[in-house]
């Protein structure tokens, strides 16, 4: 970390550059540091349930292959034919044409030359090319992409060669989720979100609580903590306590979901969250998870994949309804996206140089120093 900070004003630890959530500079070093070296959150494992299901996954621009073999296990690959570079598997575009390949019966073609590649991304067939003196099929594999999983959440990572372990990244995340049976719960429902400000604009909105009182007035009927000195003091580990009578995240607090089996006493009344560099947020209540996997599409344009988890024990529930929680948290998403947005038009002000950490977000200068460690050293100043 080269890129030296300004000094604290009044007492307030200054923010990255509001150059920082704009450029596409510093974007593009953000994907080749970040996002193509770290291990980063792609889905959930039960989205690719059988032998052959794949999915055709961007990460910030680079086209990946996700798919279960025919043994059942994860891989992934760069989506580029090792020929001349064509995309293997595409989605059809208004307005051209329908073209050969792609991923089916249980192989990956390329619809230029056929060039045909197994589950596991050994070039099986290349036309006219398998009686070539000195043609080695081995020597083209598909790109390989790095394929962890934890928690039921799939990781990829593009630089697999030189990654560390998901375990490392992950830290003492596993220890402090543990009692959560995240592995066994199951998408109940999915809301899609396009929002129009930096990723990192909104990993800091997750990672405070601060604007809570202004932002959220329904959430903080049922969590008042929130509000409470400004949400200074949250004691992330114990988990955060509902107001009396509640002890999840619904508009009554309450629900017909039993909660999860195993979890301790705190678990059950009180709401716990985790940051999952660089783009997975984890919140957890005793009956639901709310996970939330970011997408950044451009220095200021972030998708948000937004799913809730529950029990296969509730799901087959006939009466099952989810709305009780994904109404709750969409009115809380949206109210978060809209002030994200309000924050990215904001610093876009040419006079705004950076912004300050009041003492309730110190949460945030784990980010500043998350960026700082990986792109600094790059960057003249911060």
């Amino acid at each position: 970390m080269s890129a030296t900070l300004p000094p604290k004003i009044a007492g307030l630890e200054p923010t990255l550059p509001s150059t920082w959530y704009r450029s596409a500079e510093i974007f593009a070093l953000e994907k080749e540091r970040i996002f193509c070296r770290e291990w980063v959150c792609v889905g959930r494992a039960e989205e690719l349930a059988a032998p052959g299901d794949h999915r055709v996954v961007d990460l910030c621009g680079e086209s990946l292959l996700v798919l279960r073999n025919r043994q059942g296990a994860l891989k992934a690959f760069y989506n580029v034919c090792r020929h001349r570079g064509s995309r293997l598997c595409r989605a059809a575009e208004a307005g051209s044409a329908a073209l050969p390949g792609g991923l089916k019966a249980g192989r990956i073609t390329c619809p230029y030359h056929q060039w045909t590649y197994d589950l596991d991304g050994n070039l099986i067939a290349a036309p006219h090319l398998t009686t070539e003196p000195g043609f080695d099929r081995s020597q083209f594999s598909l790109y390989p992409v790095g394929l962890e999983c934890w928690g039921g959440f799939v990781f990829v990572n593009l630089t697999p060669a030189k990654a560390t372990t998901l375990a490392a990244q992950l830290g003492g995340i596993p220890e402090r989720t543990a009692r959560y049976p995240l592995a066994e719960l199951r998408i109940g429902h999915t809301i899609r979100y396009s929002v129009a400000a930096n990723w990192k604009v909104i990993c800091e909105n997750y990672n405070e609580c601060y604007h809570c009182a202004g932002v959220h007035p329904e959430l903080c009927a049922v969590v008042p903590a929130f509000r409470d000195r400004g949400g200074a003091g949250l004691d992330w580990m114990r988990g955060i306590p509902h107001r009396e009578g509640a002890y999840t995240f619904t508009t009554t607090g309450t629900t017909r979901r039993r909660p999860f089996p195993g979890l301790d006493a705190d678990e059950q009344v009180r709401h716990k969250g985790e940051l999952v560099y660089p783009n997975l947020f984890v919140s957890l209540a005793c009956d639901h998870a709310a996970v939330f996997i970011l997408e950044p599409r451009g220095p200021e344009r972030t998708d948000i994949t937004c799913q809730f988890l529950f029990e296969p024990f509730e799901l087959a529930k006939p009466d099952f309804d989810h709305r009780d929680t994904s109404e709750f948290w969409d009115l809380v998403n949206r109210q978060d996206w809209t002030i994200c947005e309000a924050v990215q038009q904001g610093i876009s002000a040419r006079v705004h140089e950076r912004g300050y950490y009041a003492p309730m977000e110190d949460f945030n200068l784990d980010i500043r120093r998350y960026v700082l460690d990986r792109i600094g050293d790059a960057v003249g100043s911060a």
